[in-house]
């Protein structure tokens, strides 16, 4: 049984997606009007106002939850029920969700590093791309947790989603890095072959006519780019938080909030993303664990493995591979190839 019901929690849905949309246009419309390099000093400050925002939703999630259970009837017929031990597992389930989207988040900075140099997009307009990017992103996501949510109450779908991130884990550690090739990306060269493109950049357009022909410009191609891989990345991650929790309205939550903090983040790291090497090494023993839990240890402990030990490890070995990685750096030689 669902502790939030859709049919009972539309209203949440919607005005959190209208909370969303605001804080996003208030983003665009007002603080980056303007094209503008974002400096360090301002992604900083917007990842910590990013990251405090998903804590006091958080907070007031866990509040909310408490005061709804002890007077939800539906739930408190039910035998061993406790409100305020239920509420205290919604927050740390959206507190897990959140550290786990947005530590495989990393992997999209990377991407996202490699594809604007690609490109050749200066600073100034790859915030413009990350937004759009983002808003595709949060669409995607929807879908995929709609889609999730339904496909979730099927064991045969736990086990295979189990599976799929054992399975990922074990690629991402021990599978050699390939180097990125937009252009040859299969989608990319389709929408080349029907939309003709410019080969030069026209400020922060997408599209404009070229004697009366539309052309796209390399900032949509980029655009679109980093759209497919976050589908790509999208696969590994929902199905990860679904392993932490099957109530959808704590997966999407804990997921918007972390793509919301992304662009800050890639401005604040894009830098030092080479310095977390080890990083991927500890996303590969998470997307293990989480698997693992889908597969047999939720079952090893009556259907809910606890989810205290769950955050403890993700936090543990996530914080613990980005410390190997400072105190053991890339030799010079591996950092330049």
């Amino acid at each position: 049984m669902t502790l939030f019901p859709i049919e009972e929690y539309w209203w949440f849905y919607a005005a959190f997606t209208g909370f969303v949309l605001l804080l996003l246009a208030i983003d665009l419309g007002v603080f980056h009007r303007k094209a503008h390099a974002v400096s360090f000093k301002e992604a900083v400050t917007w990842s910590v106002v990013w990251v405090v925002l998903s804590l006091a939703f958080n907070y007031a999630l866990y509040v909310y939850a408490g005061w709804k259970f002890e007077t939800d009837e539906r739930l408190l017929a039910i035998p061993g029920f406790h409100p305020q031990r239920a509420a205290e597992q919604v927050g740390l389930e959206f507190l897990t969700g959140y550290i786990i989207e947005k530590s495989l988040s990393v992997d999209n900075i990377f991407v996202f590093v490699v594809v604007f140099t690609y490109f050749s997009i200066p600073a100034m307009y790859q915030h413009r791309i990350l937004f759009y990017g983002i808003i595709g992103a949060l669409i995607f996501r929807a879908i995929f947790i709609a889609m999730g949510s339904v496909l979730i109450e099927y064991e045969w779908v736990v086990i295979l989603f189990g599976v799929f991130l054992i399975g990922t884990g074990i690629k991402m550690m021990f599978a050699p890095e390939k180097n990125i090739e937009p252009n040859k990306n299969p989608l990319i060269r389709l929408f080349k072959k029907f939309v003709p493109v410019t080969q030069e950049l026209h400020g922060q357009k997408f599209f404009l006519r070229v004697n009366g022909v539309a052309h796209a410009t390399p900032l949509f191609v980029t655009l679109l780019f980093v759209e497919l891989t976050d589908i790509i990345f999208a696969v590994d991650s929902v199905p990860a938080i679904f392993a932490i929790t099957k109530e959808p309205m704590i997966v999407f939550t804990s997921n918007v909030f972390a793509i919301l903090g992304l662009r800050a983040m890639y401005f604040m790291l894009a830098g030092a993303v080479e310095k977390f090497h080890l990083l991927k090494y500890g996303l590969a023993i998470v997307l293990i664990f989480v698997g693992l839990k889908m597969v047999w240890l939720n079952e090893m402990y009556g259907g809910k493995f606890p989810i205290e030990i769950s955050l403890g490890f993700i936090a543990g070995v996530i914080a613990l591979s980005i410390i190997l990685s400072l105190l053991f750096p890339k030799k010079e030689k591996d950092t330049k190839e």
